[in-house]
């Protein structure tokens, strides 16, 4: 998103979410033979945005229903709705400051999506604590995919 002149002061813009979510999904798409897709986001990430940086609970209802109505991403909650999300919580030594994500708020993003995640009927795994360590994290991954 930097790319195209976003920047963490444009995260409140919907035209900035549409950008993103639009981006995401072309890219899976363009990935979809592999059985296997492991992202660092999805097109979930800008409706979470979009209804954490509004300002009324109406302003996110209209924000999110916006994005969640875009055809692409309708045809793209199918195969989400077959998959499971890996959902990292908030870890400090985790989290990176790339200019553009939201870095305050973590434990509001968090819930924010496992909310998201549950009302677009996905499944999801979470990794927290337990999981500090890389190797942790592969191991477990493999594991709930039956590697």
């Amino acid at each position: 998103m930097a790319a195209q002149g976003f920047s963490r002061n444009d995260v409140g813009s919907l035209q900035m979410q549409q950008a993103i979510l639009v981006a995401h999904l072309k890219q899976e798409k363009e990935a979809v033979d592999c059985p296997i897709q492991i992202c660092d986001r999805s097109a979930i990430d800008p409706i979470v945005y979009a209804v954490l940086t509004s300002k009324t609970i109406e302003e996110a209802n209209k924000r999110r229903n916006i994005l969640v109505n875009i055809p692409e991403f309708r045809d793209a909650l199918k195969i989400y709705r077959q998959s499971t999300f890996l959902l990292l919580a908030p870890i400090p030594d985790w989290l990176i400051d790339d200019g553009v994500r939201l870095l305050e708020q973590q434990t509001q993003c968090f819930e924010a999506f496992q909310k998201e995640l549950r009302d677009l009927g996905i499944k999801f795994q979470v990794m927290g604590e337990e999981t500090r360590f890389r190797e942790e994290r592969v191991i477990r991954v493999l594991g709930w995919l039956k590697l």
